[in-house]
This record gives structure tokens, sequence and C-alpha cells, in this order.
């Protein structure tokens, strides 16, 4: 099976003015040549179209031709031809496998729901971007995390080291969770840019536990209001265990991460019902995994009795808002703790408190800012049991674990993780799991306050190299020099200013000029539009170079796309101001 590409028409205006100027030079008299030119042209027509505030007379007429539909139909064939070839580099046909591939390179699942549209298509051997700005972004590298694949290598080494730590044990004291096996072991992230990777047992289903305590509070405060629900719950960690019978001085609950703080906030949900948590549960996973087991919410009833004294203690205390059913709450918190995800579906969940209560899968607003805000204050203070100040000093991140095994993990604008392995440590976090989220930000700067511009031992994977830039200007004077347009390509997509300079002033355009290769010369200026009054070092613009090398075909392409270029020296210098502030990109993809 292949994923194919079809050519578009072209516009007959731009085509003709094309023809002319590399007839003129007797050149590219060939099909294939024509073919390819005819090709190029197509892009010319959309660039013209795509870039409101630098909108080039070169074809001028031929967008007026065209009616405003026609106009967004032939800017969006662009994108899509821009991308199909930076996918395919170049080739006109390429095997599904190898789409899919690109894909997952840049961290997205073809189950992601944003791309349905164009999962789709490949049924029926058809390539259909959408939507257009989530490839741009993912091609482009233009994610939270640029280079996913080597931080998802890193990941996996993590994920492998942290396998061979031994040690803890199942919680039995609910006889559902004691049927696990001490042996799984599962990874998933999510970034809020919806980049997604998971390691070992990742789809096995297993209940949230005390996991949903701060979700469950997330959407009180996000229904009800910081206020009224901190007028039965408070907000200091309370040093003591989870399950404790105590109340801070105000005869409140000491935070909503205890189980005497979540069962009053169950009491404040329980008017919402289970469905409508559940609801809000599905919408933060993005319509993933959020399912229910009814065998746990049985033994959680069967062997609750801890739970209960809580319940009639705060009961006796009238910690519970006025005609609060205490029995019903308890019933509901019990329900809330059998609510069952996998890693997958969990990550997801994470990287929608990581990304401000928007889940990134779907671009949902899910939760408030201001309810996420105070979920991860308090997750970073309170949620690890009696370990969260050690957690706090050594991870420095939001986190909730359960006695599933779970661990809820929140790099803030980064990304979501959900690590889970049955065996427990002594206060009941899980035991891999605290490896693993120690070794991540011993590896990743991702500590709260790690020191993001002075960092030596730890990487940051939301950097990219110090030697991109070097690395892509030699590069793209490479394609230049060769002729490579599909290259070109790949590198307008990728952001690279396709004005760069190499040590002599020269840009792609110089080079491509001088070399006479008509068809990159078109590219560079049809699509990329860029300034061809730039001088070298020796004051030569690239249609000097192409005089000097007797380019005619260059020399007439370039004479007639000069004139109509509505810029000389003032045009050189808003170009340089644009590339020393890193603003200046090609037309066609910042369109």
């Amino acid at each position: 099976m292949h994923c194919l590409k079809r050519l578009r028409t072209t516009n007959a205006g731009v085509l003709q003015l094309l023809k002319h100027a590399v007839n003129s030079a007797r050149v590219g008299s060939d099909s294939n040549g024509l073919s390819r030119i005819e090709q190029q042209s197509q892009l010319l027509c959309t660039s013209a179209a795509s870039h409101s505030q630098r909108q080039q007379p070169f074809h001028h007429q031929a967008v007026n031709d065209m009616d405003e539909a026609e106009c967004r139909n032939r800017l969006i064939s662009g994108m899509e031809d821009l991308l199909f070839y930076t996918i395919t580099e170049g080739k006109e046909m390429i095997p599904v496998s190898q789409f899919i591939s690109a894909l997952r390179s840049t961290g997205l699942l073809t189950s992601d729901p944003r791309l349905s549209d164009c999962m789709r298509q490949l049924p029926m051997l058809y390539f259909h971007v959408n939507p257009l700005h989530l490839w741009k972004l993912a091609f482009r590298r233009k994610f939270i995390i640029p280079d996913f694949e080597a931080f998802a290598s890193n990941i996996n080494q993590l994920y492998y080291s942290t396998q061979r730590q031994v040690g803890g044990h199942v919680a039995d004291y609910i006889p559902q969770l004691a049927k696990f096996s001490p042996d799984l072991w599962g990874v998933s992230l999510c970034t809020v840019d919806g980049q997604r990777h998971s390691a070992g047992d990742t789809k096995v289903p297993f209940c949230l536990q005390s996991c949903v305590k701060p979700l469950e509070y997330a959407i009180a405060v996000h229904e009800i209001g910081t206020e009224h629900v901190h007028r039965y719950v408070g907000k200091e960690p309370s040093g003591l265990k989870f399950n404790q019978l105590s109340l801070d001085e105000e005869d409140k609950p000491h935070n909503p991460m205890v189980n005497a703080g979540a069962i009053v906030i169950s009491s404040l949900l329980k008017v919402r019902g289970f469905l409508g948590v559940m609801e809000y549960l599905k919408k933060m996973s993005g319509t993933e995994y959020v399912g229910f087991s009814n065998a746990t919410f049985q033994s959680e009833k069967e062997t609750g009795d801890r739970n209960f004294a809580i319940g009639y203690y705060l009961k006796e205390k009238k910690c519970f808002p006025k005609n609060a059913d205490m029995i019903a709450a308890l019933d509901f918190y019990f329900q809330l703790c059998s609510i069952e995800v996998t890693c997958e579906s969990g990550s997801v969940m994470a990287a929608t408190l990581a990304n401000g209560g928007i889940c990134p899968i779907t671009g949902e607003q899910v939760l408030s800012a201001e309810a996420v805000r105070n979920t991860l204050s308090l997750m970073h203070s309170c949620g690890m049991y009696d370990f969260s100040g050690q957690f706090a000093f050594h991870v420095g991140l939001p986190a909730k674990s359960g006695v599933s095994g779970a661990v809820l993990l929140v790099v803030p604008n980064v990304m979501g993780i959900m690590c889970w392995s049955p065996p427990l440590d002594r206060v009941g976090n899980s035991v891999r799991g605290i490896h693993f989220c120690q070794e991540l930000v011993s590896l990743f700067n991702f500590h709260n306050y790690d020191n993001l511009r002075h960092f030596a031992r730890k990487l940051d994977p939301r950097r990219q190299s110090l030697d991109d830039r070097n690395r892509s200007v030699v590069n793209l004077m490479f394609a230049a020099y060769s002729g490579d347009v599909s290259a070109l390509r790949r590198f307008a997509l990728s952001a690279v200013d396709m004005e760069e300079k190499d040590y002599d002033s020269r840009t792609a355009l110089h080079v491509a000029s001088a070399e006479g290769n008509v068809e990159a010369v078109i590219f560079l200026t049809g699509t990329c539009q860029v300034n061809p009054h730039i001088k070298d070092r020796w004051g030569n613009t690239p249609l000097d170079d192409a005089r000097q090398f007797g380019r005619d075909g260059v020399v007439s392409v370039l004479t007639e796309y000069q004139r109509l270029y509505p810029c000389s020296s003032e045009s050189q210098s808003e170009t340089e101001d644009q590339r020393k502030s890193g603003q200046h990109q090609c037309n066609t993809v910042s369109c």
C-alpha cells in the first residue's frame, strides 16, 4: 500500500511567465524538466496568496484573477505539496509505513484525534494535510521537545534501568489490588504539544486510587470555585499518614490530598454525580481509555473501615457541607478511587494539567487555569504522602501517587507522565515510580529550581543543539549548489532562515544563481520570496553572479523578480533586522 500525492493544477499566468523565462534561456526543453518547473510554479502561485504583509507584485495579477476561496484552496494545496515532499524527500510515492515512521519521529501517534482526517485518507491512497498548522509545527521541529527521537531514547534507557529495581510489596489491604503482578512496569508521557511515548506495560488498566484526588479537587475548583472549596478543606501538609484521623486548627482536613480532604471534596462533587466526573476525566484523557472496576469498588467498601472511621470523625466535627450525606460521600469516594486508566490515558490527563487545563491532543479547555494552578501547588507540597517533602526536594515537580502503584507526574508547561508499578515502599509510593522520577530530573533539568541558563551536567530537551545553525548553513548552501529543491523544501519547512549567509556573506540564492540552478532559484524567489538585493562581501547580488557566469535562464527569472520586488536598500536593511531578531522565515512556511 502506498500513500500518493496528487499534484494540483497550476496558475496559468505564473506558469506562462516561468515558461517564457526558461525558454528564452534555452533550458528545460525536455518534458521531465518542464514537469518539475510546473510543480515549482504551482508553489510560486500559492506563496503569493499566503503573505499578506509582504505580498509581492511578482504574482499580483495572478492573485487578482482568483476569488478568495480559490486563493485559500491554492494556499492549502501549496502547503500540502511542501509538507508531502518534505516527508517523502521529493518522491511522488512512498510506502504508508514510511509516512507513519516520519510521523512517529515527531512524537505524534496515528491515534491522535487531531490527525483523524489524515489517517482516514491513508486506505484510499491519498495524502491530505489536516490540520495544516499541526504538521507545520511537527516537521519544523517547533514542538516543545524538538528532537523527540533522542528524548524518547533517553526515556527508554531510564525505563530499563529502573526496571531492575526490586523491593517493595504489592498493596494487599484491598484484595483486588493484591492480584497484580509485581513485575508489571510501564511509563507513558505526553507533552503539551501532544507528543507521545510509552515503554513497558502501558496498556494494562489499573485503578487511580489516590491519583484521583488532585483530579477531583481540580474539577471541584473549576465547578465551584477556590473560595468555596477551601471553606471545607485546608492547604497545608499534614505531616501525618494519608489515612490519619486528624484535622487542622480550624477543624478542617489539612489538604485535599489526604483521605479526609478527598472525602470532603467528594461530598462537594456528589451533586455532579459519578457520570459527571467521568465525563471530565474522559475529556482530560482526550477520550482515551477511562473505565471503572466494580470489583475494586466492592473491595474498597468491604475493607474500608478506616475510611468509614474518618467519615464519622468528619461528621462529628461538622466538616461536611450542610445536608451532605456522609455515607453517600464515602460511597462516591470509593467509586472515584475505582476508576481505571492506563499509563497512556493517564499521561494525557497529566499533560492536561501541564498544559493549563487544555487537553493537548484535542485542544479542548477542560479545566480553568486557576483550578490547574491550585492543583499543581498542592500536588507539589502534599501529593506524595509522607514522602512529599523529600520528593519536592529531590524531584521538585508536582506529583501524586496511589496505592495501586501509580505515580502521576507533571512537568508544568512541558509534559505529563504516568508511571505504574504495583510494588510499594513503606509509605505507599511505587518503588520504581519514585526511582524513575528521581532519575528523570537527574538527567534532564526539569526540577523547578534547576538553572535553565547555566546548566552543565543536565540535558534540556527543550533546546535545539547549538550546532544546528552552522550545520543548517552548510546544508542549505550545498542544496543550493547542487540544485536540490527537495532539500530546500525541507529546510524551508524546518524554519531555516532561507537568507542565511556563509562566511563570504553569500546566500543560497547567490549560490544557486552562480551554478545556474533555475529550479532552485524559482523556489527561493517564488516560494520563499528571499531578498534578491542582498550583496556578498564583494558587493555582488545574485543577479550579478548569474550574469558573471553566463546563467541566462537565471538572469531572466531574477530580472523579472528583482524588477517587481518592492525594495532595494531599504528592504535589505529591514531583512537584516529581521534576521538579527530571529523572526525572518520562509514566506510559505510562516503563512
